[in-house]
């Protein structure tokens, strides 16, 4: 747990000294708030949608941060001489990796906090001590298909191609999960397909952290299969980096 913790405080000062990188992960959905929420005010006068949009925001900036930080940050590391070194220490990879998802969710909280501090300010949405409570481990659990994901990216792609496939990937499945709009403005075939994607599953979940609204069981086991799904994909992608890599 130590050596994770060294790593995950390597990791977070490493980006933390690229003042545009931090800016952009914590900045970024702070701005959709600002541009597509706040000024919108059949959304941001009422309670229940701007509580919603805030929840959509929120699983838009947990997604933002795990393919960056996982997908792009992982692509990053492999490209560095220091990280073959790493690999032939004796302590193994689990160190590096669980450091790596201790900052990645340091940068999660960080890029959610902005987000979660003006909804209230600037629009009617209500957020309760008692909201926030289960919406934490609610961030964290939805936050696992796009952090696997994220690792499978980095593990099997370089820099110039986990970019680009990074946001190929994210706003994609920012829009179908409705994230952008809500899924009740979907055409029945959309509304159908968004129900099996992680990012709508992370939306039902998160708005039924912050709203009273029933749990969605296909929410929950969409994704579950979703995190399996991606876990899978990363330890594949890690395994056959190692073996181009270090046979």
């Amino acid at each position: 747990m130590t050596l994770a913790v060294q790593h995950a405080r390597l990791l977070f000062v490493e980006t933390a000294r690229v003042p545009i990188a931090l800016g952009f992960n914590v900045a970024f959905p702070t701005v959709l708030m600002l541009f597509f929420v706040v000024p919108n005010s059949a959304i941001a006068d009422d309670p229940a949608g701007a509580t919603v949009a805030t929840a959509q925001i929120t699983v838009f900036a947990v997604m933002n941060s795990c393919l960056l930080n996982f997908g792009v940050g992982v692509a990053e590391e492999r490209a560095r001489a220091w990280d073959p070194y790493l690999r032939t220490l004796p302590a193994g990879p689990l160190p590096r990796m669980a450091g790596r998802v201790l900052n990645g969710f340091a940068y999660i909280l960080l890029a959610v906090t902005p987000v979660v501090l003006v909804a209230p300010l600037l629009t009617e949405a209500t957020l309760p001590p008692s909201a926030l409570g289960l919406a934490i481990p609610v961030i964290m659990f939805s936050s696992l298909p796009f952090l696997f994901g994220g690792f499978a990216i980095g593990y099997s792609m370089s820099v110039k191609g986990a970019l680009p496939t990074a946001q190929a990937v994210m706003f994609p499945m920012a829009f179908a999960g409705g994230l952008f709009l809500p899924p009740e403005t979907f055409p029945g075939w959309l509304d159908t397909v968004s129900r099996v994607l992680p990012t709508r599953a992370a939306r039902e979940l998160g708005v039924w952290a912050v709203v009273e609204s029933p749990v969605s069981v296909v929410a929950i086991a969409a994704l579950c299969g979703w995190t399996a799904l991606t876990m899978v994909l990363a330890v594949w992608a890690y395994r056959r980096d190692e073996g181009r890599r270090f046979r």
